[in-house]
């Protein structure tokens, strides 16, 4: 699932958040129901982590794509499509899935592609909190794919609002609670033709690209059915291996940096951005190989925490996620420094919360330096006015910091996991 939420776009995604977690609440539910675990604490905070700093960072990168599909629309357009029209409406949902199974694809297929998209593939568990880890750098190259729409003459208020849908729509997927859904399969991206492009099985990389239709898949040979004999291990090739959603957007890319840099051949520097997924130059290759995981004996990345450590952790985050939703309603009203300062401190907050659920020995000293930047952030957000200038919110950052800062050393913490 790849989008950047833009204008209209943005408020559909703001007033379904509710939603989101209202169904994520039902699939615990299920999952002790059931006697199932497919949650696990701090790959759920990292998933919806991502998804956070994804929706927040797209207040700034929202033009890219609304700027470049607005501007060939009025430029290039070769007809005048009304949006008074349904049979417009239903010619744009579709056209948009078609684009959208060719970014997913190409997604999947070429190193700087795959190091946006690989964020949302992270994941080594599979449920409706995996639907909402999505890339903060999706928009550098996605926009390209949806020009075709705008030389179509597809309205930007329509387009924005088919996004959207189907955005929504591949929501409900990420689950492994609902088997197959007979013929609907043929037609639709269902949960159990998803849980296979989310799988690193041999037989299941690389398949099922569609966001609402399973039929692009069909006609263009990418869709593979999930198998009963075959269950599915989520997850990538190379493992994330971090609860740190800053590093989960940079490691691909980082990855591609230092063999570019290894490279002898200028050409190879070049061209390893846009080979295919995988590709490294041979003298890169030779002299730094790279092993692969033996699914026979995958284990999950882990770390383990205490009770107390995942309390805190958690409230901590939903401070985030109500900062996260307040930034996403105010959306179009933000000046530039407004947007700024939020982006730095949603990305400060949830790096630090990263490294806490890491349990590196630097975590406490991080969260401390956390803290004592929260009043210079009030202060900067006052000037800016992007909040009023109450004395009740001095209060209560005050309240808070105490509260965390007591919090914090009163929680035990167990040896520490990683390094620092």
């Amino acid at each position: 699932m790849a989008f950047y939420a833009t204008g209209e776009t943005m408020n559909y995604i703001l007033y379904a958040i509710p939603f989101f977690l209202a169904l994520i609440g039902l699939e615990l539910l299920l999952d002790r129901w059931r006697g199932v675990s497919t949650y696990r604490f701090s790959d759920t905070i990292n998933s919806l982590s991502a998804g956070v700093l994804s929706t927040t960072v797209g207040l700034l990168t929202k033009a890219v794509g609304l700027l470049t599909y607005t501007l060939a629309w009025q430029q290039l357009a070769l007809f005048e499509l009304s949006a008074s029209s349904l049979w417009i409406w239903l010619f744009a949902f579709l056209m948009y899935d078609f684009c959208y199974y060719w970014n997913h694809r190409l997604g999947h297929e070429r190193n700087v592609l795959w190091a946006a998209h690989s964020v949302h593939h992270q994941s080594e568990d599979y449920n409706l909190s995996t639907a909402l880890r999505q890339t903060s750098t999706g928009f550098i190259f996605g926009w390209i794919f949806y020009l075709p729409m705008a030389v179509a003459g597809v309205p930007p208020l329509v387009f924005l609002t088919v996004a959207a849908l189907n955005l929504l729509y591949q929501f409900w997927v990420h689950t492994r609670h609902i088997a197959k859904l007979g013929w609907f399969e043929w037609l639709f991206i269902t949960p159990s033709n998803h849980r296979v492009h989310h799988a690193q099985n041999a037989v299941y990389m690389d398949r099922n690209y569609g966001g609402v239709f399973i039929l692009w898949d069909r006609l263009f040979g990418t869709f593979q059915e999930e198998l009963d004999d075959e269950p599915v291990i989520f997850g990538v090739t190379t493992p994330l291996a971090s609860w740190n959603p800053l590093w989960a957007n940079a490691q691909f890319y980082v990855a591609l940096w230092r063999d570019a840099v290894r490279a002898q051949s200028r050409w190879d520097k070049l061209r390893i951005w846009f080979m295919r997924t995988g590709w490294r130059p041979a003298d890169v290759a030779a002299k730094y190989p790279q092993s692969k995981v033996d699914l026979s004996q995958f284990v999950k990345f882990d770390v383990p925490l205490n009770r107390a450590q995942k309390v805190y952790a958690a409230l901590q985050f939903s401070l985030y996620v109500v900062g996260g939703t307040l930034l996403m309603g105010l959306g179009a009203d933000l000046s530039l420094a407004q947007m700024l300062l939020g982006v730095a401190w949603m990305a400060v907050g949830l790096f630090v919360i990263g490294i806490w659920l890491e349990n590196r020995p630097s975590a406490i000293r991080l969260e401390v330096l956390r803290l004592l930047l929260n009043p210079p952030a009030l202060w900067l957000a006052l000037q800016l006015g992007l909040l009023p200038a109450q004395p009740l919110l001095w209060a209560l950052l005050l309240g808070y910091s105490l509260l965390s800062l007591g919090a914090l050393f009163w929680t035990p913490r167990g040896q520490a996991a990683l390094p620092a």
